[in-house]
């Protein structure tokens, strides 16, 4: 069995590095946009986004590897038995989560979006119940329900939420959620076999090859390389280099479900970020945003709460 040298359990840390993650991936939400933007890739062009995915996550894979290997003094590489984790890794956290999640939100709105992602923590949970008998206590779920209030408060218009339904928007989304949540069972398991970097790392490059080949064979084209678009590029590569590789590290020395709750704090940091680099404030800066961001803070205290009981 294989053990990491660094380990988190301690409470304050795990809860520093869980949200430190999150306001990583909740950066992502504007700069994305920004992206869009200095890459001149339209909001319809799917294909064209999962090119800049790609690119990105591609990027982010060579920059965990180069890292990682920097860090252990060795170059990493997956062993033989490993690289059948790494591409089942990569197909879901990277390709299948994102086809999906580019594929529903051509399809779907993004309040709803926002809030069908959040099931994921749901999911999460309820994997590690089924696969690492983990207990679901009225605690636990108490604490999931309400931070995924907070969740659905913070993404309320004045007109509400519209509850028509598809497959091809809504059922996409509930699918990339899925596929989130099975990616922190998977890494979760492998993570005994094989070096949390290396399978980071790998599975990255591999979805992110992957993806670049679909945007490509769709006809999608990224365009407007200049130093800006460049440095964005490389801090969105970070993003997911710096922020999964610390998730992993997290959920392969602690419970899945007392690391996978801090996910509600993702769509907090997004709004507020969002408010704050792209002037949308009509959310974040209100008596709704401030209670919101209270429910989602008070659920996962709950969670931590039951999980240390």
């Amino acid at each position: 069995m294989k053990k990491d040298t660094l380990t988190i359990t301690k409470p304050g840390m795990v809860c520093a590095v869980a949200l430190l993650c999150c306001l990583l991936w909740g950066s992502a939400f504007p700069s994305i946009k920004i992206g869009y933007r200095l890459f001149e890739i339209a909001e319809s062009d799917s294909m064209s986004q999962l090119l800049f995915a790609g690119y990105r996550f591609s990027l982010a894979g060579i920059m965990v590897i180069v890292i990682g290997s920097f860090m252990s003094g060795r170059i990493l590489c997956p062993k033989c038995s490993s690289w059948s984790m790494v591409i089942r890794l990569g197909a879901v956290q990277t390709i299948f989560q994102y086809v999906f999640f580019y594929m529903g939100l051509a399809h779907t709105t993004g309040v709803k979006s926002s809030i069908i992602t959040a099931s994921n923590v749901f999911f999460a949970i309820f994997l590690s119940a089924v696969v690492f008998r983990e207990k679901i206590t009225p605690g636990k779920m108490t604490g999931c329900i309400i931070g995924f209030a907070g969740v659905v408060l913070i993404n309320l218009t004045g007109a509400g939420i519209d509850l028509n339904l598809s497959f091809a928007g809504e059922g996409a989304i509930m699918l990339s959620a899925f596929a989130s949540a099975l990616s922190s069972v998977l890494i979760k398991r492998y993570s005994a076999k094989e070096d949390t970097f290396t399978l980071c790392g790998y599975q990255f490059l591999f979805g992110g090859v992957v993806l670049s080949v679909i945007g490509l064979a769709g006809g999608g084209r990224v365009s407007g390389f200049t130093a800006a678009s460049a440095i964005l590029l490389a801090y969105m590569g970070l993003i997911s280099a710096v922020a999964y590789s610390l998730w992993s590290l997290l959920l392969s020395c602690n419970p899945v479900g007392k690391v996978a709750i801090f996910g509600f704090s993702n769509p907090m940091f997004g709004v507020i970020l969002s408010a704050l680099l792209l002037g949308e404030k009509n959310q974040a800066f209100t008596i709704r945003g401030v209670t919101a961001l209270f429910l989602v803070c008070v659920g996962i205290c709950m969670v931590n709460k039951s999980q240390s009981a």
